[in-house]
């Protein structure tokens, strides 16, 4: 199928927004700790499930809208809640909050009705609103960051192309999202006016280039988030992605089925099902995020044949200790998402309150190697300032050589040896160069 320029550019079909009747809305929605507010779940008419926290929500903030309408993405996306009066007449804001505008990166400020329903509108601290709803932190440039950390910009053979790994590519299909994380890598471009329709501009010289160059096995598109882009969108640029010979591997890289699960239709899976090899990476943060809703979108790609893998930041005060991560994790399995890379969080203008010491990253993956399953052990990586790529950091389970042994130690601390005679010389010189026969953990690790 082709698709015309004007086509390409159009927006999602919305409905009129609804954002006004909200200055109605004063009284709170459950909190996000109460689980009973999940136990009771229903299917609307239009198939989707709706627990009942957020059709309380919907009750309380948006009375004029049915369930049907509710679990409509394109409703979603049309409301997305875009202004603090707003967001405030649905939380407490805290006093951060509220003095807080947009930060340095002028990221805006936008969260799907569904999403918001998720919220604690008690507790500024909860998770999930940290990660949406700005705060005077965000104006704070701290040592270390800036608008393009990882150098993507200067990676960028044409516009919306990123070629930093041999084999592979980012395209970078849209610049609009239906959420924005207060911690976007990419805060510097996304969101923006016209985002959607300047990015599908660009769309012909990133496929061209692809085409041109043979090496490119493997593309991932992401953004923004590709899934607001409208079926018809998506499958165009699938269609042009798979009929590049060389071109063996496409991953969608997306937010959509956590903040915006009503996305995840038949329609758009039976689409999908066209394109394999392909698979999707998903961006998910905290437990809280796993509700009945979020658990059938993932379940619907995972009957689709569309391999899931998560990508998760690591962010303080969020999910930075070992019990947080590994529920995580361990619910992530349950939903068929296949723990993929846990992110130190970028260097990204105005970020600082969101990042741990490195440390933290390796604390937490020794914490979970051995005492869950290794298929819900992600692997911890840096993304390298400047255009790097992603480098995996790893406890210090290899304690080094003792002559011809190699000492290791395990999950639970204990020191064990492996003879291992064939050692390279110039690693048997540097690594038994302490005093013979020491197993305590102070060896040179490799």
């Amino acid at each position: 199928m082709t698709l015309s320029t004007a086509e390409l550019e159009q927006a999602p079909a919305e409905p009129p927004s609804l954002t006004t009747a909200l200055s109605r809305g004063t009284a709170q929605a459950p909190s996000a700790h109460d689980a009973a507010s999940f136990s009771r779940t229903q299917n609307t008419a239009s198939g989707f499930v709706l627990s009942a926290r957020s059709d309380a929500f919907r009750r309380r903030f948006y009375p004029e809208v049915s369930q049907k309408t509710w679990s409509d993405w394109h409703w979603q996306y049309a409301n997305r809640i875009t202004s603090l009066g707003v967001l405030g007449t649905m939380l407490g804001l805290s006093e951060e909050e509220a003095g807080a505008g947009t930060g340095l990166a002028a990221l805006p400020l936008a969260v799907t009705p569904y999403y918001a329903a998720q919220f604690d509108p008690h507790n500024p601290a909860h998770p999930l609103r940290r990660t949406m709803v700005p705060t005077v932190e965000e104006w704070s440039l701290n040592p270390g960051e800036s608008a393009d950390p990882l150098g993507e910009d200067s990676h960028s053979p044409v516009p919306g192309l990123v070629h930093r790994y041999p084999d592979r590519v980012l395209f970078l299909a849209t610049d609009s999202c239906s959420a924005y994380c207060r911690y976007c890598t990419r805060s510097r471009r996304v969101g923006k006016p016209c985002a959607g329709s300047a990015s599908r501009r660009r769309w012909p010289a990133a496929i061209e280039y692809i085409e041109n160059h043979p090496e490119v096995r493997d593309v991932l598109i992401s953004g923004g988030d590709p899934l607001t882009m409208t079926d018809s969108a998506l499958n165009h640029l699938l269609s042009q992605l798979r009929r590049i010979p060389h071109v063996e591997f496409i991953r969608i890289g997306t937010k959509a089925p956590i903040v915006m699960p009503q996305r995840i239709t038949p329609a758009l899976v039976r689409m999908l099902r066209r394109y394999h090899p392909l698979f999707m990476s998903i961006h998910c943060t905290h437990p809280d995020e796993l509700t009945p809703e979020a658990s059938q979108a993932l379940n619907r790609l995972a009957d689709g044949g569309i391999p899931l893998g998560s990508q998760t930041v690591l962010l303080k005060g969020i999910n930075d200790n070992v019990p947080t991560m590994t529920a995580l994790m361990q619910g992530l399995l349950k939903n068929r998402v296949r723990p993929y890379y846990l992110y130190h969080c970028d260097p990204v203008q105005g970020s600082a309150h969101f990042r741990t010491p490195i440390y933290k990253g390796v604390e937490i993956i020794r914490g979970m190697r051995g005492f869950t399953t290794g298929y819900a052990v992600p692997t911890y990586v840096v993304d390298a300032p400047g255009g790097g790529g992603k480098i995996p950091l790893m406890p210090d389970y290899v304690q080094g050589y003792d002559g011809e042994e190699l000492v290791m130690r395990n999950y639970e601390g204990g020191l064990y040896r492996s003879y291992d005679p064939a050692v390279p010389l110039a690693a048997h010189n540097v690594h038994n160069a302490g005093p013979a026969g020491r197993a305590d953990g102070d060896m040179p690790c490799l």
